[in-house]
């Protein structure tokens, strides 16, 4: 079980197919495997092989593919590096994992120099689209030959994802070939992949959000189409050209694709279904999903300590039946146990919460998905387990369907005047406003009652709100406490690279900002 037999496999059963489309290019599954069979020597004849970690700073393309498959015929470890990230940054990713090796697209160029420069490290730059034997294609072409995945174990480590290092070190998230074989098995068992299937890689490539589907889509024979910098018109585009049947984007991207004025005209006839992750969704945008892009919809939720996936909100057989308004909700909920995933929520003593709905606990998993840690950090890794169990920091509660809906992480919980706000649930009522395209609610430190609800909102184009149109929208909405006592009106909310808004990030923006309104 390794990730390069997916592509071998791949390339013997399906050869003649076409595997990636990335703008004009194009390349057959057997061309893919040849590709990145030429990769892992290039690789070779510069020193790099088994247990060498290869870092991969680019944009969404074929050769994002190629790296991730020959890093694994290489026996290598992938690093996928966020490309918003600053040098800074990146500079520590790549002194923490040991890369000596560096795969560049040529608009990260500067960024790349500016990280490497000035100290030891990075030995070898490969700029895609660039000249000589530093060029990406030049080194493929002095290594041709059949692909020749080199003989792993499946436990070993295939890659290293960063854990967002804008404050505080970074910790690396060890995956191994199991861990990302078995949630590739899953994903295709649980959401039907075939070799129908398309893929649109909208979400960057650097996070498992997105990139977890180049194994499961290679692993049925489906097609890959790189998207290399989201755009909600061009992604639309894509999807009518290359007939586009399924993805895994963020709420914000798909409230961009479906208030745009032309969805109408699209052929979107092809769309199968339409995933997302990465934050809470409000029922109505899932409305949206359903009715303007006229396909299915599932929510996700994971993390990259597991692979990432560990619910989906796939309605199960009997509830298919239940009227449409009630499927939405449930379809907007975090879901059930993905796979083979054992998720349990507990109390602060360790108890099973009950599956009322109401009880909030952590949830905890385990099972093949899940990271065995973190990279040369042995206090994080025995920090985030609890008895074999991953603790994830997130909340939830449980109905007697075994759906998980989670109200917030730990650490974002609002404690205001002895009273828990979970802060989903505010930005739940935000979300219903329609002039709010994105929201997020957070604490704020008050004198007086510990905490207040503080909220950030980036409104829709072409609409208009204050911030008293705000209070009194949530009047019939929230409890007093839980109502936002100010508001921040922000052209974007800050993220992280896998497109989660920053709290804490918020927080230290307008922490600041005086006292709170009398309201």
């Amino acid at each position: 079980m390794s990730i390069a037999d997916i592509l071998a496999r791949a390339a013997a059963t399906f050869g003649d197919r076409v595997a990636v489309v990335d703008g004009d290019r194009s390349f057959t599954y057997a061309e893919l495997a040849a590709r990145s069979g030429s990769l892992a020597r290039a690789l070779a004849l510069r020193g790099l092989g088994r247990g060498e970690r290869i870092a991969i700073l680019a944009e969404n393309s074929h050769e994002f593919v190629e790296a991730y498959f020959a890093a694994a015929a290489a026996a290598a470890i992938l690093v996928p590096v966020n490309t918003r990230l600053t040098a800074r940054e990146i500079r520590r990713i790549l002194g923490d994992s040991g890369a000596r090796a560096l795969i560049v697209s040529p608009p990260f160029s500067d960024l790349a120099q500016e990280a490497t420069g000035g100290g030891p490290g990075i030995e070898h730059v490969l700029l895609t689209g660039g000249a000589g034997r530093d060029g990406y294609e030049a080194a493929l072409a002095e290594a041709p030959g059949a692909y020749l995945p080199s003989p792993v174990d499946e436990d070993a480590v295939a890659h290293l994802y960063y854990t967002s290092g804008t404050t505080g070190d970074p910790k690396g998230v060890m995956l191994t070939h199991r861990n990302v074989c078995v949630h590739a098995r899953w994903a295709i068992d649980e959401l039907g992949l075939s070799a129908r299937d398309v893929w649109g890689h909208f979400a960057p490539m650097f996070h498992l959000a997105d990139a977890w589907a180049t194994f499961a889509i290679t692993e049925v024979g489906g097609r890959h189409v790189m998207c290399g910098r989201f755009d909600a018109g061009e992604a639309l585009s894509l999807v009518e050209r290359q007939r586009i049947t399924t993805s895994n984007l963020i709420p914000t991207m798909l409230a961009m694709m479906c208030g745009r004025d032309d969805l109408a005209g699209r052929d979107l006839a092809s769309l199968r279904v339409i995933l997302s992750g990465g934050a809470p969704i409000a029922i109505g945008l899932v409305r949206r999903i359903v009715e303007r892009l006229r396909c299915d919809y599932v929510q996700t939720y994971g993390m990259t300590e597991t692979s990432p996936y560990l619910t989906v909100s796939l309605l199960a057989p009997h509830l298919e039946a239940l009227p449409f308004e009630e499927r939405l909700r449930i379809k907007a909920r975090t879901g059930r146990p993905f796979g083979g995933v054992e998720l349990k929520i507990v109390d602060d003593d360790g108890s099973p919460v009950p599956p009322d709905d109401r009880s909030v606990g952590e949830i905890l998993v385990r099972g093949p998905t899940v990271t065995p840690g973190y990279w040369n950090n042995p206090v994080a890794t025995a920090a985030a387990f609890s008895d074999g169990w991953l603790r994830t920091g997130d909340l939830a509660v449980i109905d007697a369907e075994g759906y998980v809906n989670i109200v917030d992480r730990r650490k974002d919980m609002i404690l205001t005047g002895g009273e828990n706000v979970y802060s989903t649930e505010v930005e739940s009522a935000l979300f219903e406003h329609p002039a709010v395209l994105e929201a997020a609610a957070f604490g704020l430190p008050d004198p007086t009652w510990g905490e207040i609800v503080a909220a950030a909102i980036v409104l829709a184009p072409g609409t208009s709100l204050d911030e008293a149109g705000i209070f009194e929208h949530c009047k019939p909405r929230l409890a007093g406490f839980k109502t936002p006592r100010r508001v921040f009106f922000v052209d974007a909310l800050p993220k992280t690279g896998s497109g989660k808004i920053s709290k804490k990030e918020l927080r230290s923006m307008f922490g600041g900002r005086g006292e709170p309104d009398a309201t």
